[in-house]
């Protein structure tokens, strides 16, 4: 024993080491009573006398343990180590990563309480063939992916929120939501706002989507329809949703445009969620504005960041808002933008405004670039085409933007926009054949040639 562990060191056959015994016979034990088997059979058969049986026996054992000699001697090659060792290493990287998606988010196993607690953190993605065009990273942030399917969901759940707390409604006590919306806050509202027990009733514009309709009836809220008039007029959707609620002291006026819960759901949400995203590396931002709320509450959020960060407003016509930014005032009598109203061909569904809201002046934006209805039907089809973003008129209005961030800012940057809503509401509209025909918007770039110069 002592001889053969002296010459061979760490042979697999030292027996100096019970382990090391163990593990040669108890694993292979079926073997070795094979020969002794095999042996008492030919002893019974053969007729062999018990001094062939033995040499018989030891013969069979020894090449058995030569066998099992040259297995442990592969196993201790440096190819097989390899082998063995990029497996276990896979192993560990796997249990490692399970481990750290458990540690780095235990919400993904968390049970929410409805759909209350699924509103936000939703992904920031890479536009490629945008980021490829332009040599910038073009980031978007998919609110579409909240459960109501548009960023208005966290606005709908702060607003309410915020009315719980400060005593204005009770949930379950027979209080009603009123609200002036385009259509997606109305849908973000019907929603939430009914599982804690509210009723919903929404005065709409006459140019929002049919889809946006039929869905909002469909959940329960209750639908007025009023045609699109000037802020001046006594009609306009906003006063009606105003004068509703002075009838009624369990009617509560939600008010998007005005609500500073708006501004704060993106301050304290949507922004905090993209510098995390991002680890801190925006140089600029860009988005429509309707209530103001969540370019204003982003933009906000990164500029105490950083100051340096870039915020930009893309407007589309019939808005007054680039002017506000470019030029002081919301109208010019030069711009003749300023003067076609929002018909209801347009898909860009509540974006643009001619009123500076209390959200859109909780910030001071570095400019303004322009969007048309061409160019945002085209950019909508592009990403359809090179990215399978299948996105609506906001959506693209934004995208649009950030482009031309991008190609005003130089190559190199990081721009973030966010993309509010997907196609499926405006599929009788942008992505139907006929009335893209009726109203002369049938794409037909196969590249970005359609975006207009940035001034």
């Amino acid at each position: 024993s002592s001889g053969i562990n002296a010459e061979y060191g760490d042979h697999p056959l030292k027996t100096n080491s019970t382990s090391k015994c163990n593990e040669l016979c108890i694993p292979h034990s079926p073997l070795l009573s094979c020969c002794l088997i095999s042996s008492v059979l030919l002893l019974k058969v053969e007729k062999m006398d018990l001094r062939k049986l033995l040499f018989l026996f030891g013969l069979t054992s020894s090449i058995a343990f030569a066998l099992l000699s040259l297995k442990q001697l592969l196993k201790k090659s440096p190819k097989h180590q390899q082998q063995h060792k990029s497996i276990e290493d896979k192993n560990v990287i796997s249990k490692n990563q399970n481990n750290h998606n458990k540690e780095s988010n235990p919400e993904i196993h968390k049970i929410c309480d409805g759909l209350w607690e699924t509103v936000g953190n939703t992904p920031l993605i890479r536009i490629a063939s945008l980021s490829e065009a332009t040599g910038c990273e073009i980031l978007a942030k998919c609110e579409f992916m909240n459960p109501g399917g548009s960023i208005k969901d966290r606005v709908a759940k702060n607003i309410i929120h915020r009315a719980e707390m400060e005593g204005f409604i009770q949930p379950h006590s027979g209080y009603t939501i009123v609200e002036a919306t385009a259509g997606s806050t109305g849908i973000s509202l019907a929603l939430l706002a009914r599982q804690r027990g509210y009723n919903v009733e929404l005065f709409i514009p006459d140019n929002v989507s049919k889809e946006k309709v039929n869905m909002l009836s469909t959940l329960g809220a209750s639908i007025q329809i009023v045609p699109i008039v000037p802020m001046s007029v006594p009609t306009h959707f906003m006063h009606c949703a105003y004068q509703r609620c002075l009838k009624d002291p369990k009617a509560f006026y939600a008010n998007q445009f005005d609500n500073l819960s708006n501004f704060e759901a993106h301050y304290h949400g949507t922004g905090p969620e993209i510098w995390s995203q991002t680890s801190g590396k925006v140089d600029g931002i860009v988005m429509g504005s309707g209530t103001g709320g969540t370019i204003a509450g982003i933009g906000r959020f990164l500029k105490d960041k950083n100051p340096d960060v870039k915020v930009f407003l893309v407007d589309p016509p019939g808005s007054g808002l680039y002017n506000l930014v470019t030029k002081g005032v919301m109208f010019d009598k030069r711009d003749t933008l300023i003067v076609e109203p929002i018909t209801p061909r347009s898909f860009f569904e509540g974006v643009g405004i001619n009123r500076q809201t209390e959200n859109f002046a909780q910030i001071q934006l570095d400019g303004a670039v322009k969007c048309t209805e061409k160019e945002g039907i085209e950019m909508a089809y592009y990403v359809l085409r090179n990215d399978g973003l299948y996105i609506g008129g906001s959506s693209a209005l934004n995208l649009v933007g950030a482009v031309k961030l991008a190609r005003k800012l130089g190559p190199g940057k990081t721009i973030v926009t966010v993309l509010t809503d997907n196609g499926a509401r405006y599929s009788t509209r942008m992505y139907d054949r006929e009335w893209l025909a009726k109203n002369n918007l049938v794409p037909t770039a196969t590249s970005l040639e359609f975006l207009e110069e940035v001034s």
